[in-house]
């Protein structure tokens, strides 16, 4: 008799999102050594294979999991802060709060995010930038879930005392962070452009040939406002992307986060030298509308963001709900054209598109198929509004949230399961962070 396989992880008797976001009822998917082996009823799998460990996969409706393309662990305890604020909410909010971080906050901030985000149903996420990250880090690699990390990483003269740094130094704590933290568990550590006008030549320059010689990706917010392009169109004449262009820094391994004001020749750009980019739809709904379809159209590689829970919480269902909106108006609208941004295709950027964020194999990844990243959440059929459900993508997109995420499993990993997650404690968490409220905030 021919001996068996051993595997991980079944998911059994599951119904599921195939790659095309088609429903698939009645199978089990295995898992085995971080990712999906195979997929097929449990009596065929049996025969091949033994497995560790069962999630019973009834009652409900599994697919990729999500991916948070741009968010700010550092500003978790800003939450409800920005809302309704007058500009300019970055140098009169966001930067002296980030100055006053602690390691204690930045710790506190993490576990908050973790928690919150495998509710959401998000299983991947790429963090911008901040201070005290190795605490974060920590914590991140408890909670099994995939991330990138990133030191927010700016010399600008003026800014406050306990974040001011020249380039060098800059560098060297995203070289540290990296040096800790880079393939630890799920976790990858990306170096970073904070804030672009913060930034000087040297340390742009710097940034991206360590980037290139540790293999890894750079990101950078970009073309969010017309403020940043009017200062490199005054000191330049070059819109953003084409003064990194002119440096030789753009290329597959970039990441720009918003990507909202783009020209013409940006777009050529983007497309030419393969980069990627992250739209935030809440976030960017008071300062404009990317011009998403196109560069679909054109092969550019897109995933969402939530901008952190200052900018409306960490909810990647909220998000794809409000940019299918924005999509259709500014859009769609205007051309009678209704799906202009179809589910199928902002759930694919959710997944897939993260997943090429996070240096994910495009063809594979952000899928459920054999080969892919078992990163996987398991949705709640027994919810009323999906009990009669048409086309199971289009109501995943119209009708599920954060609250309806039953299941989460992140590299063959259970983060959560029956809505109880597994690698946090999440009542300690709680706790602590109501004493945070009623003690500093």
């Amino acid at each position: 008799m021919d001996r068996k396989i051993e595997a991980d992880l079944l998911i059994r008797d599951s119904d599921y999102l195939d790659e095309d976001f088609e429903l698939v009822e009645g199978k089990s998917i295995l898992i085995k050594d971080g990712r999906i082996e195979a997929i097929d009823t449990a009596e065929r799998l049996r025969k091949s294979y033994d497995w560790k460990e069962e999630l019973d996969g009834r009652g409900c409706v599994y697919m990729p999991g999500l991916v948070d393309s741009h968010m700010h662990t550092g500003q978790q305890l800003l939450r409800g802060r920005v809302l309704d604020e007058m500009p300019m909410i970055w140098t009169r909010i966001m930067l002296p709060y980030e100055s006053t971080l602690t390691p204690e906050k930045m710790r506190l901030s993490a576990r908050m995010a973790a928690v919150e985000m495998i509710h959401a149903g998000t299983t991947g996420f790429i963090d911008a930038g901040s201070y005290f990250m190795e605490e974060a880090a920590g914590v991140y690699a408890r909670s099994g879930l995939r991330g990138v990390l990133s030191y927010s990483t700016m010399d600008q003269k003026g800014l406050p005392a306990s974040i001011a740094m020249d380039a060098e130094t800059a560098i060297r704590k995203t070289d540290e962070l990296y040096k800790e933290f880079h393939g630890q568990e799920n976790l990858k550590v990306y170096y970073s452009l904070r804030s672009l006008i913060s930034c000087s030549e040297e340390l742009i320059l710097m940034a991206a040939e360590r980037a290139k010689e540790n293999q890894t990706m750079l990101q950078a917010h970009m073309n969010e406002y017309p403020g940043e392009i009017n200062f490199y169109m005054e000191r330049k004449q070059l819109r953003p992307y084409e003064y990194l262009d002119s440096l030789g820094v753009l290329g597959p391994d970039f990441l720009g986060a918003h990507s909202l004001l783009l020209s013409e020749s940006e777009i050529r750009l983007l497309e030419k030298r393969g980069v990627k980019v992250c739209h935030c739809p809440f976030s960017n709904c008071g300062k404009a509308a990317p011009r998403t379809p196109e560069l679909l159209e054109r092969g550019i590689t897109v995933g969402l963001g939530t901008d952190g829970a200052a900018h409306g919480g960490l909810s990647l269902f909220q998000e794809m709900k409000i940019f299918r909106s924005v999509m259709n108006l500014t859009w769609g609208v205007p051309l009678s054209e209704p799906a202009i941004m179809p589910a199928r295709t902002i759930l694919d950027m959710a997944t897939r598109g993260g997943q090429a964020c996070l240096g994910g194999d495009p063809d594979r990844d952000g899928r459920i198929l054999p080969g892919a990243r078992a990163d996987i959440i398991g949705i709640d059929r027994k919810r009323i509004y999906m009990a009669v459900y048409g086309h199971m993508a289009n109501t995943v997109l119209e009708s599920v949230g954060a609250g309806d995420v039953r299941d989460s499993v992140c590299g063959g990993k259970v983060l959560m399961r029956d809505y109880q997650i597994q690698t946090l404690d999440e009542e300690e968490i709680y706790r602590e962070a109501v004493s945070y409220r009623n003690n500093f905030a």
